[in-house]
């Protein structure tokens, strides 16, 4: 039996987590022995975890400029605080701290995975958690693979750090596909048929864009499009965007839901899901709205167009501005024909992203890496 441990910042409510989550829970037991640590702990995709994974936190809660101070400590001294026992996998589940960290590992004979989840576009981006860049390409030449989520997160990782492209392996999220389709059937009775109800799900925070969505929607109710929004989720935003809404005057029509366990039940009912974001990896929200057979609109982001087809055969991917976006939502709008096609191309998609095919590709990689020790 294999013993893998998963790291990650932290089981909040964003997409990374929330997969690590699902694929953790499906793997074999009869060939994993899974333990999972994040750094930080309080997250809402704790509750989650099955009661055979072994999980813990380091710290009880976050502690403010958490990056910053880490980089005081290598990434052996913090590996020797956080990880106590040996591993025959260690998995950073994310860029930045956790790699870091994993990178620190004293044992030769331990296999070492970092997650690349997110398109990074700069290098000050990319080294935030790092001393220097060095450190950095040292901490991922210590990498026996390397994973990212979508072609275009592989892309940018190889441009950024100038990466051989064979050492990059692309494996995509895994979704509780099954349990999201009975989990939507819940009924809620907060959509009215005399609206356009669009819909989106994220962390209330400025990489979302959703106070550019804020904007469109205003610009779409001048239009006379009956447009309401919907946002569920929650965040350090939030205040600046009741503000926002209110500002506008648009309170009655423009609805943040706060966070919900599940949300399922609300992006199936709504016409339209809407990505605003600023940057992505291969996003959870979206794949989970194809999954219940909800048309996706987004702005382009790593990953979109692998998901929704690169000639927008099962969603409409825009250029990743205000103007684009608006248009979209406008024409989606103003022909029914083309929503209706949308929604029945979302359900064939959506079978695309079953937990069993994405569990198993990532199984065999492990086992392939314990292999070729």
């Amino acid at each position: 039996m294999i013993k893998i441990l998963f790291l990650i910042h932290d089981l909040g409510q964003g997409g990374a987590e929330k997969v690590l989550v699902n694929l953790v829970n499906n793997m074999d037991r009869t060939k994993f022995n899974i333990s999972v640590v994040s750094l930080f702990g309080g997250g809402v995709n704790e509750q989650f975890l099955k009661k055979d994974i072994c999980y813990k936190w380091i710290w009880k809660r976050q502690i403010p400029g958490n990056s910053k101070w880490m980089k005081f400590l290598t990434p052996e001294q913090l590996h020797k605080i956080c990880i106590k026992d040996k591993y025959d996998i260690e998995v950073a589940y994310l860029e930045g701290p956790a790699t870091r960290i994993i990178s620190g590992c004293p044992h030769k004979s331990t296999c070492l995975v970092s997650w690349v989840h997110v398109e990074q576009h700069t290098k000050k981006y990319a080294l935030s958690s790092y001393r220097s860049k060095s450190e950095a390409q040292k901490c991922y030449h210590y990498m026996n693979r390397i994973i990212a989520v979508s072609e275009s997160v592989k892309r940018d990782f190889i441009d950024i750090f100038q990466w051989t492209a064979q050492n990059v392996s692309v494996l995509y999220n895994t979704n509780e596909s099954e349990e999201i389709r009975e989990s939507s059937k819940e009924n809620v009775d907060i959509f009215k048929n005399n609206e356009f109800n669009l819909i989106s799900v994220g962390s209330l925070k400025p990489v979302k864009g959703f106070d550019r969505l804020v904007r469109i929607h205003v610009h779409l109710r001048k239009e006379g499009i009956p447009v309401h929004t919907y946002i569920l989720g929650k965040g350090p935003q939030k205040d600046e965007l009741e503000k926002l809404i209110k500002e506008y005057g648009i309170s009655d029509t423009f609805t943040l839901l706060g966070y919900d366990t599940n949300p399922y039940k609300y992006v199936a009912k709504a016409d339209l899901f809407i990505c605003s974001s600023w940057r992505e990896g291969f996003s959870t929200a979206a794949t989970e709205s194809l999954i219940v057979g909800t048309p996706v609109c987004t702005v382009e982001v790593s990953g979109m167009k692998e998901m929704l087809g690169s000639h927008n055969e099962y969603g409409l991917v825009v250029d990743n501005s205000d103007d684009a976006l608006y248009e979209a939502i406008k024409r989606v709008y103003q022909n029914p024909l083309l929503l209706e096609h949308y929604r029945q191309q979302a359900e064939i998609r959506g079978h695309v992203f079953s937990a069993e095919k994405t569990v198993k590709e990532t199984e065999k990689m492990f086992i392939e890496l314990m292999e070729g020790k």
